[in-house]
């Protein structure tokens, strides 16, 4: 079945095509999902909201850009909704970081591996967490990340700079990152 007829068999509600469309995407927008809010209960729970919203709207989607890109824009969407209803708290408090020399980061960086570093990610503040994955890994500009989040440019930019602190700190020292309940945690 081509994207199309999948596409159009989904605006239909045909539970086949809502399916094949879920197993295609689940397991990448899992990650997404992942990325952002750092528990995999939570993740899940959002990755099957977005799904929801996904079949819901689906007839929305005109074939401008990717499938793909559009369903990732509504996952992503879907957890910022989370996120900004429940918010674990702010992030500006955090102690200043310093940066290490560029040859500690490759380095350090050559050592971990990518689950690690998801891991790490996911162990970061919720506010430097959130833009990073929105700055870094989707591509959107400060100034897009501040509307998304009702902040200023300049938190968006300090946060993503601190994240990228915190994550060479966690990755240069092998320092044992904290988690969000204030345990440590294991990669």
């Amino acid at each position: 079945m081509t994207e199309q007829e999948l596409i159009k068999r989904c605006c239909k509600k045909d539970p086949l095509a809502q399916q094949a469309l879920y197993e295609h995407y689940a397991s990448k927008m899992l990650g997404v999902c992942i990325r952002y809010v750092g528990q995999r209960d939570v993740a899940e729970d959002l990755l099957h909201d977005g799904f929801i919203t996904i079949f819901a709207k689906i007839e929305t989607f005109r074939s401008e850009g990717s499938l793909e890109g559009w369903i990732r824009r509504v996952i992503v969407n879907t957890v910022l909704a989370y996120l900004r209803k429940h918010p674990a708290g702010s992030t500006t408090e955090v102690e200043p970081l310093l940066q290490n020399s560029p040859s500690d980061e490759m380095s350090a960086l050559d050592r971990i591996s990518e689950r690690e570093l998801l891991h790490l990610i996911s162990a970061l503040p919720e506010g430097y967490r959130t833009v990073l994955n929105l700055f870094a890994v989707e591509g959107y500009s400060h100034r897009e990340i501040a509307n998304m989040l009702h902040i200023s440019e300049g938190t968006s930019r300090s946060q993503y700079l601190r994240a990228k602190r915190l994550l060479n700190r966690f990755i240069v020292s092998s320092e044992t990152p904290i988690s969000h309940d204030g345990q440590k945690t294991k990669p």
